[in-house]
C-alpha cells in the first residue's frame, strides 16, 4: 500500500492480464467448460484487484466519480468477488465427473452469496457519509462512522469466511492427492491462513479505535504486508500444480523416448524411408516421441511376415521356466521373435532375386501399449535370451 507510483501492483496486474488474454481463445472454443471458465474469471478478477488497489488507481476513481473514497467499495467488492472466485475454482477443480452436479450447485450458491455481499457493501457506502478521502487508513478512520463502519465489518467478515472456507477445502483435498498438487494446495492454505491474520490485524485496529486507542499501524503497515505475502503464496499455489504437471509430463516423455532407443535401433533398417518430422535440436519432445513410436510400428509392420510364432513360444517357455514374471516374459519373447524377424527381413532384402515374404498373422502382443513397447525395448537391450535368438538367426542366415 506504500507503493505511491503503483508499479508493485501494475506489474503483476499486467502479467495476470496477459495470462487472461492467453486463456480467452481456449474459453471461446470450450465455453461450457466450467473449470476453464472459473480460471478465466479468477484471472480477470485478480487483474482487476491489482489494477484497482494501487494508490494512483484509488485517486483516479475518486477523482473521476467526484465522490471521496468511492474507490473503497470498488476495492472491497473486487476483493470479495476474488475470494468467491477462489472458492468456485477449488469446488470445480477438486470435483470428479460424478460430483460435477453437486459442485455446480455449491458454486452457484457461493456466487449468489458473493453477489449479495457486494450489493450490501455498496448499499452501506451509499447510506453512509465519508467526506474526507483516506487512501491508506480508511478502515480505522471511519471505524465509528455509521454504515461505513458496517461496510468495513461486512467486508472483513466475508473475507474471513472465504479464508476459513478455502483453508478447510484445501486441507481436505490435500489429504487425497500427492505431488505438485498437494504442495500447491498447502501453499494456498498457508496463504489463506495469512489472510486470516490480515483480518485479525484489521479487526484489532478497528477495536482499538473503538476503545479510544490508536493501533492504526496494524491496519496500515502489518495488514498490507500480510496480504502481499498471502497473495504470493496463493498465486504460487495455483501455478505450482500446472508447472509440476507440465514438467512431469515432459520428463516422462523424454524418459520413454530414451528407453525406446534400443527398439528403434533394432528396426532402423526397416524404417529407413520413414517420413522425418523433426526440425533439428528444437523439435518438441511430443514430435520426437511420436516420430519414434511411429517408426517402431512401421518397422514391426515391415518385418511382420518374418515373425514366427513358434520362436516366440519357445522364448516365452524358456523365460517362464526361468521364473520370469509373465508380463516380462511376454516382452522378452516378443523381443526375441522380433530380433529373429529383423535378421530374416534383412536377408530377404539382400537376396537376388528377392524372394516373396512368407505370410504370418499377428504374433507380437506387447506393442499394443506404450509401456509394452518400453518393456520390449528393454528386453532387446538387456536380455540374454534375445541375444541368443538373434545370434541363432544370424548363424542360420549365414549358413544359407
Amino acid at each position: 500500500m506504500n507503493d505511491s507510483n503503483g508499479l508493485g501492483f501494475y506489474l503483476p496486474g499486467a502479467v495476470l492480464l496477459l495470462a487472461t488474454v492467453m486463456k480467452l481463445p481456449a474459453l471461446c472454443r470450450n465455453p461450457r467448460d466450467e473449470l476453464l471458465r472459473s480460471v478465466c474469471v479468477l484471472l480477470a478478477l485478480a487483474t482487476a484487484v491489482f489494477g484497482c488497489t494501487a494508490i494512483p488507481s484509488l485517486i483516479a476513481v475518486n477523482r473521476i466519480t467526484g465522490i471521496p473514497n468511492a474507490a473503497a467499495p470498488l476495492v472491497f467488492s473486487l476483493l470479495t468477488a476474488f475470494s468467491g472466485a477462489n472458492i468456485v475454482l477449488i469446488l470445480h477443480w477438486s470435483s470428479t465427473p460424478e460430483e460435477a452436479g453437486r459442485a455446480r450447485r455449491r458454486s452457484r450458491r457461493c456466487t449468489l452469496a458473493t453477489l449479495a455481499v457486494i450489493v450490501a457493501i455498496n448499499t452501506l457506502f451509499v447510506l453512509g457519509d465519508a467526506p474526507e478521502e483516506r487512501l491508506r487508513d480508511l478502515d480505522t478512520y471511519y471505524a465509528t462512522t455509521p454504515y461505513i463502519r458496517e461496510m468495513i465489518l461486512l467486508y472483513i467478515a466475508a473475507h474471513t469466511t472465504a479464508a476459513v472456507t478455502m483453508t478447510v477445502l484445501c486441507r481436505r483435498w490435500a489429504r487425497e492427492v500427492h505431488g505438485g498438487l498437494r504442495a500447491g494446495l498447502a501453499l494456498i492454505a498457508a496463504g489463506y491462513v495469512l489472510n486470516l491474520l490480515y483480518d485479525v490485524a484489521k479487526l484489532a485496529a478497528i477495536g482499538a479505535r473503538w476503545a479510544g486507542r490508536d493501533w492504526s499501524v496494524l491496519s496500515v503497515q502489518l495488514a498490507p504486508a500480510l496480504a502481499s505475502v498471502s497473495a504470493l503464496l496463493i498465486a504460487t499455489g495455483f501455478v505450482l500444480p500446472l508447472i509440476s504437471q507440465h514438467v512431469t509430463s515432459r520428463w516422462r516423455m523424454w524418459r520413454r523416448y530414451r528407453l525406446l532407443r534400443p527398439l528403434h535401433q533394432e528396426l532402423r533398417t526397416a524404417t529407413r524411408h520413414s517420413i522425418d518430422l523433426s526440425a533439428g535440436s528444437w523439435t518438441p519432445i511430443e514430435i520426437r516421441l511420436t516420430q519414434r513410436e511411429s517408426d517402431i510400428h512401421d518397422g514391426i509392420l515391415a518385418v511382420n511376415p518374418y515373425l514366427h510364432a513358434d520362436l516366440r513360444e519357445q522364448a516365452l517357455r524358456e523365460e517362464l521356466e526361468a521364473g520370469r514374471a509373465p508380463e516380462e516374459a511376454e516382452a522378452v519373447a516378443d523381443a526375441a521373435a522380433l530380433a529373429s524377424a529383423v535378421v530374416a527381413w534383412e536377408r530377404a532384402q539382400n537376396a537376388s532375386p528377392r524372394s516373396a515374404p512368407p505370410t504370418a498373422g499377428t504374433v507380437l502382443t506387447t506393442p499394443n501399449s506404450p509401456q509394452g513397447l518400453v518393456r520390449m525395448s528393454l528386453a532387446l537391450a538387456k536380455s540374454g535370451t534375445v541375444r541368443s535368438f538373434r545370434q541363432s538367426a544370424i548363424l542360420e542366415s549365414s549358413a544359407r
